[in-house]
């Protein structure tokens, strides 16, 4: 499979748009970096499915996904639009497939919709959501896997499970084309997740670009191929890369200090790989022997320097 590659838009959630006070402004800055990725070689754009800021929830913008997904499809031309991933818990699974076939139309097929068991437990509370243990979650999880497949894939549905049920509901448009939106499913989980893309997936995203955990995903993932019969190879296998590209010899602190805003040095340094070019291509190099052929960069700062996405771009064409 051809490798191809991603970029995250600051949507706040990393506090990647404190340092802007207008939330006018916060989403131009947002638009601006999907309209500069879709001018270049990019595959996609992507966003988080969240509510509060991490580390820790702040009074600071994080924009909706959904929302935006659907905006940033109207603001672009070329470049797909995803996120990572859309969280269960917040949307009926009916609804999610009605939602994604909808704005698959809108950005004329250009959508990869994503979908996981969901995480952020004080997110889930603060909203109003019940937070379930990781049995039930997995499980209501498996059982929308299904009815969004389902009802993208045929007419009037119908499944009766524990946790989601649907009655032939009527989803037209499926997508665009005649063809169901492309279904993205985030997490390594080797009994429940992985067996769910090898199921109904047309995408993992695993690994966090550690080629040893790439490696041992895949493995399953393939494994749970053969055993249902599913072409492995039309899988795509993604993975995340949180970089801060810096010229050699730079002062680390001194070049990201626009990008950190209010976020600690430490803290800062601990999510990102602050390197050189060269090492950037090194990581994705090891990511992609390991077995993806999907990158998807978050690179802080973007929000105020576009030239960052141009430094990250001629490294990901090194590979195109």
């Amino acid at each position: 499979m051809t490798t191809r590659f991603g970029l995250f838009v600051p949507q706040g959630w990393k506090m990647d748009l404190a340092q802007i006070a207008d939330p006018v402004e916060q989403w131009e800055a947002m638009t601006a970096v999907a309209k500069r990725a879709d001018e270049q070689s990019w595959d996609s754009i992507w966003l988080f499915d969240h509510f509060h800021t991490v580390p820790e929830p702040s009074d600071n913008t994080t924009f909706e996904c959904w929302t935006a997904t659907a905006a940033l499809a109207r603001d672009t031309e070329r470049v797909n639009i995803g996120q990572m991933v859309g969280c269960n818990g917040y949307r009926n699974p009916a609804l999610y497939a009605k939602i994604a076939s909808t704005v698959d139309v809108a950005s004329h097929g250009r959508l990869y919709a994503g979908i996981g068991a969901g995480w952020y437990e004080h997110e889930w509370k603060a909203y109003g959501y019940e937070w379930p243990d990781v049995k039930p979650r997995m499980a209501a999880f498996r059982e929308a896997t299904e009815i969004i497949h389902r009802m993208w894939t045929e007419d009037r549905p119908v499944v009766n499970g524990k946790y989601h049920s649907i009655d032939g509901p009527i989803n037209l448009p499926k997508g665009a084309g005649g063809k169901k939106p492309s279904l993205w499913i985030g997490g390594g989980g080797p009994q429940v997740t992985l067996k769910l893309v090898a199921q109904y997936g047309d995408a993992a995203n695993i690994g966090g670009g550690n080629p040893e955990v790439i490696r041992e995903k895949v493995a399953v993932l393939k494994d749970h191929c053969n055993k249902l019969d599913r072409d492995y190879d039309s899988i795509i296998k993604s993975t995340g890369i949180n970089v801060f590209p810096i010229d050699k010899g730079d002062d680390p602190k001194l070049a990201t200090d626009k990008a950190r805003g209010p976020i600690d040095w430490d803290r800062f340094s601990n999510d990102n790989n602050i390197e050189t070019e060269d090492e950037l291509a090194n990581r994705v190099e090891a990511a992609l022997e390991a077995g993806a052929d999907y990158v998807i960069f978050y690179i802080p700062g973007v929000a105020y320097d576009l030239n960052l996405v141009d430094r990250v771009e001629q490294v990901a064409k090194r590979f195109l």
